[in-house]
Parts: C-alpha cells; sequence; structure tokens
C-alpha cells in the first residue's frame, strides 16, 4: 500500500458515511447526491493539508481530482458511466495513490461483479420487498454503480489505514 495509512484512518470517519449515503442514495433513487461529491473532495482539500505526510504528497495527490473528474467525464460523454459515477470516481481520485492503481482496479472489479451479481439476485427474490420502493429494481439494464464505487472507496481506503497499523 502507498497511501499513508495515518491519512487513511484520519480521512475513514469523514468518507465512510459519505460512501454509505452515495451507495444507499444510488440504491433508492438511482442518482448521486452533489453534496456528497462536494463533500468527498472538500474533505481532501481541507484534511489533506493536516493529514498528508509532506506538501508534495498533499499536491499529487490533488491533482488526481481535476484528471479523476476529466477521465470521468470522458467516460460520461461515451455513455459508459452516469453522470454522478462520472462526478464521484473524479472526487474519490485524490484518495488513491497511483502506485495502488491496479489494487484498486481489483477491488472496483470484485466488488463490481458482487454488487451487481446481489442486486440482479435480490430484485428478482423476495429479498425486493425489504425495500419495494427502491428505484434501481425498475431501470431495466440499468445499474446503481454507486454501490460498488463507494464500496470500492471505502474498502480501499479501510485497507490503507489496517497496512500501517
Amino acid at each position: 500500500m502507498h497511501f499513508p495509512a495515518q491519512a487513511a484512518l484520519w480521512f475513514l470517519p469523514f468518507v465512510l458515511p459519505l460512501c454509505a449515503v452515495v451507495m444507499l442514495t444510488d440504491l433508492r433513487e438511482m442518482r448521486i447526491p452533489n453534496w456528497t461529491v462536494d463533500s468527498l473532495g472538500a474533505v481532501y482539500v481541507l484534511l489533506g493539508l493536516l493529514v498528508m505526510p509532506t506538501w508534495a504528497d498533499y499536491g499529487w495527490q490533488l491533482l488526481h481530482l481535476p484528471i479523476g473528474v476529466g477521465l470521468g467525464f470522458l467516460f460520461y460523454a461515451a455513455g459508459l458511466v452516469g453522470a454522478g459515477d462520472a462526478k464521484f470516481a473524479g472526487a474519490a481520485a485524490p484518495y488513491v495513490a497511483f502506485a495502488d492503481l491496479s489494487l484498486v482496479v481489483i477491488i472496483f472489479a470484485v466488488t463490481l461483479l458482487t454488487g451487481f451479481l446481489a442486486h440482479r439476485f435480490a430484485r428478482h427474490t423476495a429479498l425486493r420487498r425489504l425495500a419495494p420502493h427502491w428505484k434501481s429494481w425498475d431501470v431495466g439494464r440499468k445499474f446503481p454503480m454507486g454501490l460498488c464505487l463507494g464500496a470500492t472507496l471505502a474498502l480501499y481506503l479501510c485497507r490503507a489505514a489496517a497496512s500501517g497499523v
């Protein structure tokens, strides 16, 4: 792990609730609220100043934000992801060390496969009755990607925090 464990520990209390809101809201409404994306970016910008080991680390990680947003919007323009997914991925980018990108891709692949299968299974079983009004049940082939994006960021930061303990 290349993301600083101490910084991950500081970020977790702020980032985990935002990830949970993103996951739940995307399941329930098929949208990711802008305030969660803005808050995620703001937490890194403000708290990162205090908890990243060096100014260079802070700056390089912060550079991931505009690059992540730019790439996200390219994926959105190509019709591969929704706008909220693109914005969330961009706002989450500063929390990921570039050297850990392959690990994040693996975590995302696992959460995507697990999330998709679990959602489709629940959609066609009695489990659906636990949350009968979720919009994600009835949107055809679309999938609430915020479920997997939020889980990926949460799992990555948890792993980063645990790597230094």
